[in-house]
């Protein structure tokens, strides 16, 4: 684990860059961490899931699969994919604050 500096903001994070405690996160990291992703502006569909995402894994300890994002959050696995360029259930998860999803590359 190491420090980084993101939206001005030190926090921990692990080798990839996601952070490792959810509780440091804010709005503005997560803004700054989509333009570094290649998200240039959240959009209020990227924030429907990325507070899906955090909610999700606040309330379980666990990120949702990529099938049950594109089935509970409201937003279909195609929209991840535009929202989300790079892997929606990965990028989604960094830009939420929360750890990498198992099962992600």
């Amino acid at each position: 684990m190491t420090t980084a500096s993101i939206a001005g903001v030190n926090v921990d994070v692990d080798a990839e860059g996601f952070l490792t405690d959810p509780k440091q996160w804010t709005e503005a990291i997560a803004q700054a961490i989509a333009k570094e992703g290649g998200v240039p502006e959240l959009t209020e569909r990227h924030w429907l899931v990325v507070n899906f995402m955090r909610k999700r894994f606040l309330d379980t300890g666990s990120a949702p699969s990529i099938r049950s994002l594109g089935k509970e959050s409201g937003v279909p696995i195609k929209e991840l994919y535009q929202l989300f360029p790079k892997g929606p259930s990965k990028l989604a998860a960094k830009i939420a604050g929360i750890p990498k999803p198992r099962g992600c590359i």
